[in-house]
């Protein structure tokens, strides 16, 4: 009989995917909301405040996706203090309870910005490598990381971390769902000529890792990266997007070195470096230790995601009066 799972952010793009997939797999989930829901848990804020006591009766593995995410426009005063409120504290809070419990496994969704922002000049970032995480939410993700792995040496409960770059999929949105509208309207985009390379992971293709991640006995205590496993660039990824779509905007071949100055010149640094910045995971740890490859490949990937939205964006069919 498999064991019963304590999920966080089941109502998130991850979590959501990810109970309806552990359900087709049998499993017994408890799902956890901030509000109300029925057949759920509702736990309000995450900090360390969050008394999970009755949710973690009879709980084997507890999968934690809820976080405050990072966000382009910070409106806190001091947002490194208020990431450090949930995904910190809340996060050791939850895997305190959850060993006292006797919870066996704890996976926790991390992020690759622990490792840092880029790869320009470098190497692709491996699970081992010493990290420099450079926003407070890279640094608190690295911190509830480093406070996990601690627990599992002093509590014996298994901590399993997983470092995912840009998820996309069916549903995705913020700048995913952004760069689809407006390829959709067919404006051009001076986005023609950028020849970085980032790495990506399909919803299917994360979900297919936590999966995994459940029960293997080589996933104990270890950090994991995961990708689709083919790395591309932007203008490729456009392109790529714009034929799954079935339309064909212009991306006019503007030289990288001048759209990263214009872009920096009015203030927009941050979104050229997500642009023409190259971000890519080494993922052979992932691969040959839990002895797993991505089931979906990127093409695949971005013809599903494109599917959903096409299909989001399509009018009701009109009711036939009688």
């Amino acid at each position: 009989m498999k064991g019963r799972i304590l999920l966080t952010g089941a109502s998130g793009f991850v979590g959501a995917a990810l109970l309806s997939q552990l359900r087709k797999e049998d499993y017994t989930v408890l799902p956890v909301y901030r509000r109300k829901v029925e057949g759920g848990f509702e736990i309000g804020d995450l900090s360390s405040n969050t008394d999970w006591g009755d949710a973690l009766v009879d709980i084997d593995t507890v999968i934690h996706t809820a976080a405050r995410v990072h966000v382009m426009e910070e409106t806190s005063a001091d947002p490194l203090a208020e990431f450090r409120r949930v995904n910190v504290e809340g996060t050791i809070k939850l895997a305190q309870q959850a060993a006292s419990a006797g919870v066996r496994r704890f996976i926790y969704l991390s992020s690759i910005k622990v490792n840092g922002e880029s790869t320009d000049n470098r190497a692709p970032f491996s699970a081992d490598e010493q990290c420099d995480p450079t926003d407070p939410y890279g640094l608190s993700k690295k911190e509830a990381e480093d406070g996990l792995l601690e627990l599992a040496g002093t509590t014996g409960m298994e901590v399993v971390v997983i470092r995912p770059p840009l998820v996309y999929g069916p549903g995705v949105k913020a700048n995913f769902q952004s760069m689809m509208s407006w390829l959709i309207k067919g404006v051009p985009l001076p986005l023609g000529a950028i020849n970085n390379r980032r790495s990506l992971v399909s919803i299917g293709n994360l979900i297919d890792l936590i999966c995994v991640c459940i029960c293997h006995p080589n996933a104990a205590n270890q950090v994991f990266l995961v990708s689709d496993d083919m790395d591309i660039s932007v203008t490729d990824l456009l392109r790529g997007l714009s034929h799954a779509l079935g339309c064909n905007t212009p991306l006019i071949p503007v030289p990288q070195l001048a759209l990263t100055s214009a872009l920096k010149l009015i203030g927009k640094g941050a979104i050229a470096e997500r642009l023409c910045g190259s971000l890519q995971l080494d993922i052979a740890k992932t691969k040959e230790q839990l002895d797993w490859t991505p089931p979906v490949a990127l093409g695949e990937g971005l013809a599903n995601t494109a599917q959903a939205y096409c299909q989001a964006r399509a009018p009701e069919p009109a009711q036939k009066s009688t």
